[in-house]
């Protein structure tokens, strides 16, 4: 009776468990085909449905004769594709030996740790980038319809005349498996370049090999856009840049602030940020700092800033177009000496021989009579420390004032600090675009905003110089070239010239004269134009060669390139008239 109880008891047991389990196992069904329904659904379609982004084709980049600067063009691409396994299998391992040795790539330890993560995650990696055609043939005949492997058509960026005006053009990388603008006109004008992307449905087999594609959103083209840049120019001012030197040269036009040629040394290659580059590559680069556009820069004046100081002084009556001077090579200022660049001095001058010889001591004696904010008040006429509103980011400069000077230095501005200010040394910093703005409103009446897009506004300002004050410095400019510091570029046949060179101190003249090894802080090398072709539109250039010592280098470059220009135009009139 006890035996019998206790089997019955057993079975109750048993069949209480069952149905638990049995319990257990319904609500699951449940769970799974109504609470799941639409999420297993899904994951089942992407069993064989893939989803894919369809890139739009890049707009192109143009000078301002419809020139490309830059495009793109189609390349072929190998991928390795992942397959959802946690890890590489042997057959997997061997499969890519030999692609890495058809293709000749190396499977150094950060390709390896994408294509474990690719693996992992079954999205792709590029393994070579523009395949070549025998390249293509023998990784399809060896391994025809193998899933890790995708063979994918693209437009790859191109810029067809490499480091040619860099950085306006600026370059892409890749942000998020996008390539991106990240500097210059390919930033700035990332949205409109870009389009937009569209979307792909494809379907595939167990083996990932695509059966169908549709087209579910089209991928919309990126627009182009058309720069001022005038590729015939910026191929002369590269070509009369010296190699090896830094600095910049500038074209612009007075008129309308188009900046047709952008030179910018050292300069870099936009293509080589269209793949990865390495850590070792980019400290390389970096050390050349390659990426700073010297046309935005700020560099000390010099002598170009003398007709800022002329028309202070004019305006201000302290000096009047017949004012005479006599240079000994150096004038003494409150106990001490103030020298000339000619130490042996240049006799009796006017002030456009003053100007021609840049002879120092006229404008000395203009800075014992003229105050720190009224060469401010007339530098800042001239756009002069301030936004020229060009679209790229760009350093304002500095004209001192004496409440700058109270509140950054702590201490107040000294009479002797003007002898350094009026021939464009103290603490005066402009930039090479600013210059050119400067020089152009002297013929033109006016400040130009530069332009680097065709269809940009063009913006202009008066300039609140009177004509008789432009007309006089006009007049020292040509005396500059015809017998002063620029004749080397005078006599240019059919061309006119109007110039100011400079040469800008690195060093304090405390240093100079305590002596030592001062070698290496060689001056800034200044030449500023105005020039005109016959009848040709007026043009100005802006040259600066960093640590080269004598605006006597600038010169020949800035005569370099007036010839080559000449030649340029008489061969564009030869074709015009045949």
């Amino acid at each position: 009776m006890e035996s019998s109880v206790s089997s019955l008891k057993k079975i109750k047991i048993i069949s209480f468990i069952y149905l638990i389990a049995f319990c257990v196992i319904i609500f699951r069904l449940i769970y799974l085909q109504v609470y799941l329904n639409q999420e297993l659904f899904n994951r089942a379609q992407n069993n064989f449905l893939r989803t894919e982004k369809v890139n739009s084709r890049r707009g192109n980049i143009l000078d301002c004769h419809g020139r490309l600067l830059a495009t793109n063009q189609p390349i072929t691409n190998i991928y390795w594709r992942g397959t959802g396994n946690r890890t590489l299998s042997p057959e997997q391992r061997t499969l890519l030996e030999h692609i890495s040795q058809l293709i000749n790539i190396e499977l150094d330890q950060t390709v390896m740790n994408n294509i474990k993560f690719v693996e992992r995650t079954s999205k792709e990696t590029i393994l070579c980038s523009n395949a070549s055609f025998e390249q293509l043939s023998k990784l399809t005949e060896l391994f025809p319809d193998n899933p890790n492997i995708s063979i994918s058509t693209q437009l790859k960026r191109c810029y067809p005349h490499s480091s040619k005006a860099s950085h306006v053009i600026g370059y892409i990388s890749t942000i998020d498996e996008r390539m991106t603008g990240k500097m210059g006109i390919e930033k700035m004008f990332e949205p409109t370049l870009r389009g937009q992307e569209g979307m792909m449905i494809k379907t595939i087999n167990s083996l990932g090999t695509n059966l169908y594609a549709q087209e579910i959103t089209k991928a919309l083209a990126g627009q182009d856009i058309v720069t001022t840049l005038d590729l015939g120019l910026q191929d002369l001012a590269e070509e009369a840049f010296p190699e090896n030197q830094s600095g910049c040269l500038l074209i612009m036009d007075p008129q309308t602030g188009a900046i047709l040629s952008a030179v910018s040394r050292p300069a870099f290659d936009p293509s080589l940020f269209l793949e990865t580059i390495s850590l070792n590559q980019w400290q390389s680069l970096q050390a050349k700092q390659p990426f700073l556009n010297r046309m935005l820069c700020c560099y000390p004046p010099a002598s170009p800033f003398k007709l800022v100081t002329l028309s202070a002084a004019l305006e201000n009556k302290i000096i009047t177009p017949e004012t005479i001077t006599y240079c000994k090579g150096f004038t003494r200022f409150r106990g001490r000496r103030y020298h000339c660049a000619d130490h042996d001095g240049h006799g009796r001058l006017d002030i456009q021989e003053s100007v021609e010889k840049s002879c120092n001591i006229l404008f000395f004696e203009i800075a014992k009579r003229i105050s720190i904010d009224t060469l401010a008040e007339y530098a800042h006429k001239f756009g002069l420390g301030q936004s020229t509103n060009i679209m790229f980011p760009e350093q304002t400069g500095l004209v001192p004032t004496t409440e700058w000077k109270r509140r950054v230095k702590g201490e107040p501005w000294w009479p002797g600090e003007n002898l350094s200010a009026v021939i464009g040394q103290s603490y005066l910093l402009v930039t090479p675009l600013q210059i050119a703005r400067m020089i152009g409103s002297i013929f033109t009446g006016y400040l130009v905003t530069p332009r680097v897009i065709m269809q940009e506004p063009i913006c202009t300002q008066p300039l609140s110089i009177k004509p008789e004050t432009r007309a006089f410095l006009k007049k020292t400019m040509k005396g500059v070239v015809e017998q002063g510091t620029a004749q080397r570029v005078n006599k240019i046949k059919n061309l006119k010239v109007y110039a100011k060179t400079g040469t800008a101190q690195t060093i304090s003249l405390e240093k100079q004269e305590a002596g030592g090894n001062v070698s290496h802080y060689l001056e800034h090398a200044w030449f500023t134009a105005f020039f005109r072709y016959k009848k040709s539109n007026p043009l100005i250039m802006v040259l600066l060669i960093e640590n080269v010592g004598s605006s006597k280098e600038a010169t020949k470059v800035a005569k370099k390139f007036l010839v080559n220009y000449r030649s340029m135009q008489d061969q564009q009139e030869s074709q015009t008239i045949n």
